[in-house]
């Protein structure tokens, strides 16, 4: 049976969310996110906003800079997580085979679905109707768009997806896939961030068809991840969908209203997120197994630096000590922050032993 792997992916879905609740601000740049004039970043932005540049994660200052015409509204985030959960239920009407990547995306596993004595590429046309559906049904019963790609695997279906955004589905054949990754930039391949794709770069390795066609030794700039690189530049990639629905990963941060590097302000900042994520921990019956601390500087460099350990934490206690520890022992707070934050992640179930560090 052919593997036929879809990608959903919701259209700017924050922002669009809005523009669908307040009719005033369709086909007008809307920025949702913190207000130009106060601390924050920028959540989501519309397409109109982003003619402009303006893209998440960019200080909200910055934003307004760029648009000054935008319309900043204050994230909801309990309508966006109640839309998601509506969107999800569609999904799963249609294929209990689900990993739901964020609130706006999930991948599907569709093989079961079409006739199983397909060949490969006639499997993924016949899947085609299947996106069709879901974005009707997205579209009618909530107002909204979604883009959908389909492939053999998940590297493809996300690639495909973002190919003819918004409101767009696009299916890439087995037998195209080498000859539609070749014009594409090496930072499309999954798991290529920027420092790696600078030193492909530096060889010469500008574009997928590039590291298709090398001899070149990539484990110098790529390190362990050169045999998947290498592979994802073919269009293989041998990644399960994970099914489970147990939480990765659950952090706090906190911007501060003016930079600061007052240790009373950063240890009562740090206490509280690390309550927040206690209790959360406590929420789902599970300890963590690595802490991590996030800052960033007035400069809006941000760092992060983590700590795997033997035996999971659980307590406020035990997170804000791991929290002051990675803090003093990387020494990251060396001028003002903006921002910090506390993150915990490798989940399992808690044991009542005594902490010790994993190094």
């Amino acid at each position: 049976m052919a593997r036929i792997i879809m990608h959903m992916d919701m259209d700017a879905f924050f922002a669009s969310v809005e523009q669908r609740d307040n009719p005033e601000y369709r086909g007008k740049p809307v920025i949702v996110g913190s207000p130009p004039d106060r601390r924050g970043v920028v959540c989501a932005a519309s397409y109109e906003a982003r003619k402009y540049k303006v893209r998440s994660a960019m200080p909200s200052r910055t934003a307004g800079r760029l648009c000054p015409q935008g319309i900043f509204v204050r994230p909801r985030m309990e309508v966006y997580r109640a839309e998601s959960k509506r969107i999800m239920g569609i999904l799963s009407e249609l294929t209990p085979v689900i990993e739901q990547v964020s609130v706006d995306e999930a991948y599907l596993d569709v093989s079961a679905l079409v006739d199983g004595a397909l060949e490969v590429d006639e499997a993924l046309e016949a899947a085609r109707p299947l996106g069709l559906e879901i974005k009707r049904r997205i579209r009618e019963e909530c107002g909204l768009t979604a883009s959908v790609g389909i492939s053999v695997n998940k590297f493809l279906a996300k690639l495909a997806s973002d190919f003819q955004k918004p409101d767009g589905l696009t299916v890439i054949l087995d037998r195209d896939k080498i000859a539609f990754l070749r014009p594409l930039p090496v930072s499309a391949i999954h798991g290529v961030g920027p420092v790696t794709a600078q030193g492909l770069e530096s060889l010469g390795l500008r574009t997928i068809g590039d590291l298709q066609d090398t001899t070149l030794t990539l484990e110098g700039v790529a390190g362990s991840f050169a045999a998947k690189l290498r592979a994802r530049a073919m269009g293989n990639d041998d990644r399960e969908l994970d099914l489970s629905d147990e939480r990765k990963s659950i952090s706090a941060e906190n911007t501060f209203l003016n930079d600061t590097d007052a240790r009373p302000v950063l240890r009562a900042a740090l206490k509280e997120m690390a309550l927040d994520v206690a209790q959360t921990l406590g929420r789902h019956g599970v300890g963590a197994l690595t802490v991590q601390v996030k800052v960033r500087y007035s400069n809006f460099t941000t760092l992060t630096r983590q700590l795997r350990l033997e035996e999971p934490v659980t307590t406020e206690r035990e997170i804000y000590r791991m929290a002051c520890y990675l803090l003093a022992r990387h020494r990251l707070v060396t001028g003002p922050l903006r921002l910090l934050g506390i993150g915990v992640s490798t989940l399992v179930a808690p044991v009542q032993r005594q902490l010790r560090l994993g190094i």
